[in-house]
């Protein structure tokens, strides 16, 4: 609808007074911009009143700034996460690495130290592993991954770098059954280093010891002696170290000594070993001496034919 014409804008309307004020007004904002820009006498108004308004623009934005402040302490601890989590896995595959490399670090000793006891002692060998444990009641086995195919043979005499472990007991085609000294139904004829007593070494229900049972009481026995094969019944040559006397006391009867002797192999560790095979026996007589007499030169000549059938009637 159009408006008339004594309708007209307050703001122009035909009171003077008003129309003065905004006059004056106008007047007094143009000189307060001119003085603030030539010598910035507002400076301080404005000043403080920013410090005034300040605290209300950060409450205002508390919240965007919780927010914000919450994702990214979300994000740094899945980051965290992440790189802990990546940080054990990289240190327990170190250490496996690192296990593994002194497993094989202490397998290639013990096989040096086969090999250093083959050389030094010249024998006839056959290098097996242990593929199986059998610590069973009363029974104490290994399983090697050589059988009949491979040259094994039952009684076969087994050892480590460090001493007699056992004998073979049953053999298949491909693996073999070893049974340890210290199994109860194991004796080993063995002599004691120092004063050269011969005697059985049995093992023991623990397992892990060997009983000396039948020593006399008047032998010299103690505590450190070191058990050797002695040789006798053929089936270990003599010399292997067996085991150390540990302790020595009279048995329940008083008749005899019993010893307990700790045994040299290394039979709870032992993963490589040695097969033993018996020496080639020199085939036919052993090769004639030479005969040995006095110089031709120096042999009476009416004696020299009568001297040989002296000697051979005295050799017979």
């Amino acid at each position: 609808m159009a408006r008339t014409r004594d309708e007209s804008s307050p703001l122009f309307a035909g009171n003077a007074a008003g129309t003065l004020r905004l006059i004056v007004y106008l007047a007094l904002a143009v000189v307060l911009m001119v003085l603030d820009h030539r010598n910035g006498w507002l400076w301080r108004l404005r000043y403080a009143a920013a410090s005034v308004v300040e605290p209300v623009y950060r409450l205002a934005g508390l919240p965007a700034a919780g927010v914000h402040a919450l994702s990214v302490a979300f994000a740094d601890r899945l980051v965290l996460t992440e790189q802990n989590q990546r940080l054990r896995e990289d240190l327990l595959l170190a250490n496996a690495k690192l296990n593994r490399m002194a497993a094989v670090a202490e397998q290639n000793q013990r096989l040096k130290e086969l090999l250093d006891t083959q050389h030094s002692l010249e024998l006839n060998v056959q290098l097996a592993r242990v593929i199986g444990v059998d610590m069973g009641a009363y029974r104490y086995q290994l399983t090697l991954n050589m059988g009949a195919r491979d040259g094994v043979r039952p009684g076969q005499p087994v050892i480590d770098a460090h001493g007699v472990m056992g004998q073979v007991k049953e053999v298949l085609p491909t693996t073999s059954a070893v049974m340890l000294i210290t199994d109860p139904a194991h004796a080993l004829p063995v002599v004691i280093e120092r004063t050269g007593l011969r005697t059985v070494a049995y093992g023991s229900r623990d397992g892990d010891q060997l009983s000396l049972p039948n020593i006399p009481l008047a032998a010299d026995v103690r505590a450190g002696d070191k058990l050797l094969t002695s040789g006798l019944g053929g089936r270990f040559p003599p010399g292997f170290p067996v085991g150390e006397v540990r302790s020595v006391a009279p048995a329940a009867t008083g008749m005899f000594l019993v010893a307990m002797a700790q045994p040299s192999a290394d039979l709870d560790r032992s993963e490589d070993v040695l097969l033993l095979h018996d020496l080639a026996e020199p085939d036919g007589p052993p090769a004639p001496v030479t005969p040995m007499g006095p110089p031709a030169d120096l042999a009476p000549t009416g004696a020299a034919s009568v001297a040989p059938p002296a000697v051979s009637g005295a050799l017979r």
